[in-house]
């Protein structure tokens, strides 16, 4: 689920009166954690909003020993998660097991004001009186605009507790990085099949990307990419040459035949857009 959000900024506990449930109310229907958080971190979302916490806020809940994944790659439609693991700290203000108490990892970036979190909340694990190892999800959902192609690049995490019956909460911030990253395909065609040896193959393909705003994928321009080869009795591809992808992310050189084996392009990737290596096509010389 995506937040983008302008309100001032403010540290530590953060204020959530219009989210405060009677305990009567709160008692009888169970509460909906991504509503809850969503309205919180709705006052977060911005450059000058999300300061590392140092201190225990309302709750008295800090969190550390973020961990998750290094990129997390999302296409055009199809649901992506990212799980998430933390340590959280509490004193007696947080009940955990408690139906009035919950908590969540959150990513964001602040440059865009971009925020994403999970559906559900973090499900945790008491490790002492006041630890608990906690995990949760980061839910991204493309088609329903979760994100912006400006979005692409580095996000920060962070993590925040919540108590649904008196609006009390806290949040931990800068806890660490991953990288949100545009889906990327990359196709290759060589030809003639089959090749007289010592004559031309033209080796075509492209490389194109999720673009998160018409849900479609466009060419990646101007990106290097490598050609590469593998023999028919070998497992390894080397690199024959680096060429740059088109305006429209198009990708066309020439090599000579030499023996038979597979060609394929391959694309290192970027901060915005993950890695791809293209299946290897075929070439029969005789």
């Amino acid at each position: 689920m995506r937040i983008r959000a302008t309100v001032a900024a403010v540290t530590g506990a953060l204020a959530l009166s219009a989210l405060v449930v009677p305990a009567a109310q709160a008692a009888d229907s169970a509460p909906s954690y991504n509503a809850a958080a969503a309205k919180v971190l709705s006052h977060t979302a911005g450059k000058s909003a999300l300061k590392a916490a140092a201190e225990p806020a309302d709750l008295g809940v800090t969190f550390s020993n973020l961990k998750i994944a290094s990129a997390i790659k999302v296409g055009t439609t199809n649901h992506v998660t990212a799980s998430v693991s933390y340590t959280m700290t509490y004193d007696a203000s947080y009940v955990l097991g408690s139906d009035d108490f919950d908590n969540g990892p959150f990513i964001y970036k602040e440059s865009t004001g971009g925020m994403l979190l999970g559906q559900a909340p973090a499900s945790c694990t008491s490790t002492s009186a006041t630890t608990a190892s906690c995990k949760g999800l980061i839910d991204v959902y493309p088609a329903e605009n979760d994100l912006l192609n400006v979005d692409a690049g580095t996000w920060k995490a962070g993590a925040l507790a919540l108590q649904y019956s008196t609006g009390a909460s806290a949040e931990t911030v800068g806890l660490g990085t991953t990288h949100v990253q545009r889906y990327s395909r990359l196709t290759v065609n060589a030809s003639p099949e089959p090749v007289k040896k010592g004559k031309t193959i033209t080796v075509t393909g492209a490389l194109t990307r999720a673009n998160w705003e018409d849900h479609k994928y466009h060419g990646y321009t101007k990106q290097s990419v490598k050609l590469q080869f593998r023999k028919k009795s070998s497992s390894t591809y080397t690199t024959l040459k680096t060429i740059t992808s088109d305006s429209s992310g198009n990708l066309k050189t020439t090599t000579t035949a030499k023996e038979d084996g597979y060609f394929r392009y391959a694309f290192v990737g970027t901060t915005t857009t993950p890695a791809v290596n293209a299946t290897g096509d075929f070439v029969d010389v005789q």
